[in-house]
């Protein structure tokens, strides 16, 4: 699970970038239409103020932000004060003289730049320079205000990118996950009653084959009832998970006698204990009626009762009683008990100690995670805890049916 939270922060992140970058390059894109539009709005702004001082012939009429330059017929010059060194325009300016017509340039003087017009009027040859050093500073600043926006706006992006992305991802990561716990919990919950059906076909088929006098018709027939039986049983589990793995689906709940389920669940098992040499007790108080699915009861039942096994040395208990407000459950086994109660419900995880049995089947760890969702779904409490004699115990309660409240009766063998 951890690998899938990784992989998908991984792409979330992925995702946050890309949709940073693409929002960086639209506000590159608006950045670089703005600056034109500024800066071709500036120019043009220049333009004007040299064609409206055309008229101007004198020092002067000159407005305060132009700088003008005058050569008389004579060759005598008059000039706006201060001129910045560099103004005028000494080669603009013989160039007009001796040729006429007019120039328009850009002209570098005391570190800032001009837009030079230089014309004859009126017989007089007159030099205008407007100052673009504004104009600059403020082209300046623009280029500063789009990049720290731009920065800002990457930044932004890329946390909303994130926040989205991991929202909108967070369904498809819980689908995943219910897909994969689907998956685990079938092969987990299938494995016994598939081979048990294995079993029992494999025998009957070997009567059949062996031609076993001895078996009747009765045997046989009981032999396929009992397959039939297993088949009904894998399809009502497989119905179980469905509906247990879409929130969207519920369970018909009815009055189930726990005491009694678990004295099936039980005497199924008791071919299994006794391979093992482990001898399966159960007691079960009358009436101890809960509502919910018999499916998933059952399987809570079976997955305690396997778990046990698992771990016994010699002896299972199973024990029903009865309270007037909840239906108690309690499996025990003579095993080397739990190692860490607190994480014995976890999903994939191994709280028992090692019994030193190579022969076991491998354990995946899900067997009381189910039995945790199934109590859970019922409205129950469940817990692990060392057993009194030595061993392990889990305690299972669960609200008892309403209509079976009252008072308790005694337990039987």
């Amino acid at each position: 699970m951890r690998a899938d939270q990784r992989e998908l922060r991984a792409a979330s992140t992925r995702l946050a970038v890309q949709f940073a970058l693409l929002i960086v390059a639209l506000f590159a894109v608006l950045g670089g239409v703005a600056y034109f539009v500024v800066t071709t709005g500036q120019n043009e702004a220049a333009h004007r103020a040299l064609s409206d001082a055309s008229m101007v012939d004198s020092v002067h009429d000159a407005p305060r932000n132009l700088l003008i330059t005058v050569v008389m017929p004579d060759g005598s010059r008059d000039s706006s004060p201060q001129l910045p060194k560099g103004l005028p325009d000494e080669a603009a300016l013989q160039d007009v003289i001796r040729n006429g017509g007019s120039r328009l340039d850009t002209v570098e003087a005391g570190g800032r730049s001009y837009l030079t017009q230089t014309d004859v009027r009126r017989g007089k040859v007159v030099q205008v320079s407007y100052g673009l050093g504004e104009l600059e500073e403020e082209q300046d600043r623009l280029i500063v205000a789009l990049v720290v926006s731009g920065l800002i706006a990457a930044v932004a992006a890329a946390g909303i990118g994130l926040l989205l992305a991991r929202r909108s991802m967070r369904p498809m990561s819980e689908a995943l996950a219910l897909q994969r716990r689907f998956v685990a919990d079938a092969g987990h919950e299938l494995r016994t009653p598939l081979t048990l059906l294995s079993t029992r076909a494999q025998l009957l088929r070997r009567r059949l084959a062996g031609g076993d006098v001895s078996a009747s018709a009765d045997d046989l027939r009981d032999g396929l009832d009992e397959i039939v039986d297993d088949s009904r049983a894998l399809t009502e589990i497989v119905e179980d998970l469905l509906t247990a793995a879409d929130p969207r689906q519920s369970a018909e709940a009815e009055g189930v006698d726990l005491g009694a389920l678990a004295a099936v669940v039980a005497r199924s098992a008791e071919g299994r204990a006794h391979e093992r040499g482990i001898a399966i007790t159960t007691r079960a108080a009358e009436d101890a009626v809960v509502t919910g699915a018999p499916v998933s009861l059952r399987r809570l039942i079976v997955a305690l009762v396997d778990n046990a096994l698992d771990h016994a040395a010699s002896r299972v208990g199973v024990d029903v009683s009865a309270s007037r407000d909840e239906v108690t459950l309690t499996v025990s086994d003579d095993g080397p008990g739990f190692v860490d109660e607190e994480h014995a419900f976890d999903r994939f995880a191994s709280t028992r100690a090692t019994t030193g049995d190579v022969g076991h089947e491998r354990h995946y760890g899900l067997g009381l995670a189910l039995v945790a969702e199934v109590v859970d779904r019922h409205g129950g409490a469940v817990a692990a805890a060392a057993a009194p004699g030595g061993g392990a115990e889990v305690v299972v309660r669960l609200p008892r049916a309403r209509s079976e409240r009252g008072s308790t009766s005694g337990a039987a063998e």
